[in-house]
């Protein structure tokens, strides 16, 4: 399942090879790796949070047989995703906020519009660990063609399933000193070290719950 360009799984926390500059000391539970040339690493236990391809827009049509511009009803989009997260339990949990803006196509008269989201966890990637679906409520005043709300998704992950084990943390984190066998081996690139990396990454997303027709439509159009 792949993200948006503009919340990429790449970007939205630490991944096997990522790399960010860091401004202040990692949190307790985070590993920071040293990288050189003053670039560190961090793992964290807090989930990377996104929403997916296709997922970030709906369109609703007056006719669902007709997709044409004519037949359009409600358009709505998903922007302003930002999270929190609390490692300092044994079941981190993470909340997401965003905004939904929908335009209408006929403003007469006051109305009320239901949208269906999901809230999922994804570990290593493609293991789906829970789902949740949630309803956000868009309200149109009489005259109004615009209108937007915002809402809150939330999720739990096992702090023990996005530890690092301890012999994992001891390959990467081992100082290495000159003229070591190991010396000049990059630890992230051990298969040993990059499955339990793997295992340990969650993702939590964030998208509208979308009918087949739906999610056909925003990939095709």
């Amino acid at each position: 399942m792949m993200l948006r360009a503009r919340a990429p799984l790449a970007t939205t926390a630490f991944a096997l090879g990522t790399v960010m500059a860091l401004s202040a000391c990692a949190k307790e539970g985070e590993l920071v790796i040293d990288q050189g040339v003053g670039i560190t690493s961090v793992l964290t236990l807090c989930p990377a949070v996104g929403i997916p391809d296709y997922t970030g827009d709906v369109t609703t049509f007056r006719n669902p047989a007709d997709t044409s511009v004519a037949s359009l009803d409600v358009s709505a989009a998903m922007t302003g995703l930002r999270s929190t997260c609390n490692d300092t339990t044994d079941k981190v949990f993470s909340e997401a906020t965003f905004t939904v803006n929908a335009r209408r196509t006929d403003p007469r008269g006051a109305r009320n519009v239901e949208l269906p989201y999901f809230v999922t966890v994804v570990r290593g990637g493609n293991a789906v660990v829970s789902k949740r679906v949630g309803t956000v409520t868009l309200a149109f005043a009489d005259g109004q063609e615009r209108a937007s709300t915002t809402a809150k998704a939330g999720s739990y992950v096992n702090r023990a399933d996005a530890a690092l084990p301890a012999d994992i943390r001891e390959k990467i984190t081992k100082r290495r000193r000159a003229g070591d066998a190991d010396a000049a081996l990059d630890p992230l690139a051990d298969p040993e070290v990059k499955a339990a990396i793997a295992r340990t990454r969650f993702e939590m997303l964030v998208g509208f719950q979308l009918t087949e027709a739906q999610l056909r439509y925003n990939a095709t159009r």
